[in-house]
């Protein structure tokens, strides 16, 4: 059966109406929406940095001997003047002995020549005497009292001496492992014992470009105004705050950067002597600012947008100049107000002019950190 023209035309009209009406009487897409909100939010920069103890001690052998069992186990925390070594102290035991014999002769002898100064002087005075007689005896009393001050410099050095054969630990911190096994022979030249480091409180030094650090103090940031926080390796944050508290006096020629310090709390110990962290400075007083879900921006040739929901339902597109990112929330600096429905979910569907049915996501009491 063969269709005529009109029949043809007639068939395409009444399909046509159809699908019209079919669109037509669609109901309108489903999307959620967020007011874009005001939040406080502080300006920070982030640098690269790393950990230093404030106070790390090297021990080291002063004197040579065997090297007795050591008095801590690797990885202790030890006490400010804590014994940790003892190289075998009998040697220098009995060269302090020997120096103070040698210091009781000397005060013998002082005795002894003060006794026939006197004498000799006494006679000089009674014309019994020749001077020569007295002038001997001075130069022996002077003598005697010059062998006693050495006989008081050897038994000092002994006695220091002596104290060297105890390694204490000059710093509360610390200790790591220990590198000579007890029973060698170690000496000014055996390097390394063991190393203390102060933990609590710990530092992180960072470098700052000079534009950098020139930006800040013309924008008035000081060490007063900032508070530094540390992003550790696996992207936490350390519990503590701290504070900067000192800015080098000297620019590395080679990279322009000037190196600045903060110093942290370490309680917990999660910062360690050399470990690589990020330090985030930030503002102590936070601006308000206009913030949405980083979700609802997309971009194109001509720069990010975002839809809104404007007055009828219909759906609005926005450009917009972005900010900073914080937690997954962008800083919007231009082209959306406080209060504004801002399409968050389903927005890729969305065209200009599209009537949409809305609906308030979820509240997220997530701030920015």
């Amino acid at each position: 059966m063969r269709m005529t023209s009109g029949a043809l035309l007639a068939v395409l009209l009444i399909s046509s109406s159809a699908a019209f009406g079919q669109q037509t009487g669609s109901p309108p897409l489903a999307v959620l929406v967020q007011p874009a909100e005001a939040r406080p939010l502080a300006s920070q920069r982030e640098f690269i940095g790393r950990a230093q103890a404030l106070d790390k001690v090297d021990l080291r052998a002063r004197v040579q001997g065997f090297l007795g069992p050591r008095k801590f186990k690797d990885g202790d925390l030890v006490k400010q003047g804590e014994l940790l070594f003892l190289i075998e102290p009998e040697p220098y035991q009995a060269t302090v002995e020997q120096r103070e014999g040698q210091r009781s002769a000397a005060l013998g002898t002082v005795a002894n020549a003060e006794v026939q100064f006197k004498r000799a002087e006494e006679l000089a005075r009674t014309n019994v005497g020749t001077q020569q007689t007295l002038d001997q005896r001075r130069a022996e009393l002077i003598a005697a009292k010059g062998a006693l001050t050495e006989a008081d410099a050897a038994l000092k050095d002994a006695k220091i001496k002596l104290s060297y054969t105890e390694v204490q630990s000059p710093i509360a911190g610390r200790i790591g492992r220990a590198n000579i096994p007890p029973g060698n022979v170690v000496g000014p030249d055996s390097g390394i014992l063991a190393t203390v480091v102060a933990e609590q409180p710990m530092t992180v030094l960072f470098s700052v470009t000079q534009r950098e650090l020139l930006e800040a103090r013309q924008g008035g940031t000081s060490g007063e105004t900032l508070t530094a926080r540390v992003r550790l390796a696996d992207d936490s944050l350390h519990p503590e705050v701290g504070t900067l508290d000192f800015i080098d006096v000297q620019v590395d020629p080679r990279t322009d950067g000037q190196t600045l310090r903060a110093k942290f709390p370490n309680a917990d110990s999660r910062l360690t002597d050399g470990q690589t962290v990020r330090v985030i400075l930030e503002e102590k007083q936070p601006t308000k600012v206009v913030m949405v879900p980083q979700s609802a921006i997309a971009s194109d040739q001509s720069g990010a947008y975002l839809f809104i929901v404007g007055p009828g339902d219909k759906a609005e597109q926005r450009r917009i100049k972005t900010g900073a990112e914080r937690d997954g929330l962008v800083v919007v600096e231009d082209g959306l107000k406080e209060g504004e429905k801002v399409i968050v979910q389903g927005q890729q569907r969305v065209r200009p002019g599209m009537v949409v049915a809305p609906e308030l996501a979820p509240a997220s009491n997530q701030a920015p950190r």
